[in-house]
């Protein structure tokens, strides 16, 4: 299940590329419709997004517009209605992409909401209506997966960011021990455990914080990020010279590119990531 939530996640990241031909049996799995309009809509999809949207640049009008002409025969269609918002979310349009994003969330809310609230983390930074959307999630459908990371994470990284680091922590925790039941030590993911190594470190637990660091390290060893992090802790400690010396790698391995490596980051900076 959570591959599959996962692959609907990767499939509204990219929203461009051609569909496989079981891709628009999904389009509106919210709305129980008749094979006949099953089939009108996707007749709809095929000629406005795929025929007409997609032959322009993602920021022209001139998708938008062919967007809109199916909308016109349809409003029921939700990817329609996701596709409109995307790229307003990528151009930092965010408040006109939401308009477009919440009525694809109320055709169809299981597919579509996930999405919603992590652009609401990552790139509309509305952390307290991220977690609104998050936890009604995890009430309707249990701990699903979008952009990769589950939905617990998608909560604590908001709790990080408004400075609620205690809940941050636990949840994090909980996240990774999750990973671990699943798929084993080597399951865990390199991200939760340095937000989770974060959460620790605003919370003054600089020992903790540093083996969580390294447990990252271990998964991604240039993460430019967690060393400098480390770093900081290291000072905390009075261990200068082992900061300084990790500090330097860490600025080489950022400026070589070694950061957070999230398809997003692209778009949109990363908490916690550092300007190098």
């Amino acid at each position: 299940m959570k591959k599959v939530i996962l692959l609907f996640g990767i499939l509204a990241a990219t929203g461009c590329k051609e569909p496989k031909a079981n891709e628009l049996a999904f389009v509106n799995r919210g709305l129980p419709v008749s094979e006949e309009k099953e089939a009108q809509q996707k007749e709809i999809i095929e000629e406005h997004l795929y025929n007409c949207a997609n032959k322009y640049p993602l920021y022209s009008q001139e998708r938008q517009k062919c967007l809109d002409a199916g909308l016109e025969k349809d409003p029921s269609i939700a990817y329609l209605w996701q596709q409109k918002a995307m790229p307003l979310f990528k151009q930092g349009k965010y408040e006109v992409g939401m308009e477009h994003i919440d009525k694809a969330v109320e055709i169809d809310p299981e597919r579509w909401q996930p999405y919603r609230a992590f652009i609401k983390v990552i790139f509309a930074k509305t952390y307290k209506a991220a977690i609104v959307d998050f936890e009604d999630l995890l009430e309707k459908y249990g701990n699903g997966y979008v952009m990769d990371h589950s939905y617990q994470f998608h909560i604590a990284l908001s709790y990080l960011q408004l400075n609620e680091f205690e809940k941050a922590e636990k949840i994090f925790a909980e996240d990774i021990e999750e990973q671990v039941a699943d798929w084993g030590e080597d399951g865990q993911h390199h991200l939760d455990l340095f937000y989770l190594g974060i959460a620790k470190y605003e919370l003054g637990k600089w020992e903790e914080a540093i083996e969580v660091f390294e447990k990252a390290l271990k998964i991604y060893p240039e993460f430019a990020e967690v060393q400098y992090y480390n770093a900081v802790c290291l000072i905390k400690l009075e261990r200068q010279e082992e900061a300084i010396e990790l500090i330097k790698i860490a600025e080489e391995n950022g400026k070589a590119g070694f950061t957070i490596n999230e398809d997003n980051v692209i778009y949109e900076r990363y908490p916690y990531q550092v300007r190098w």
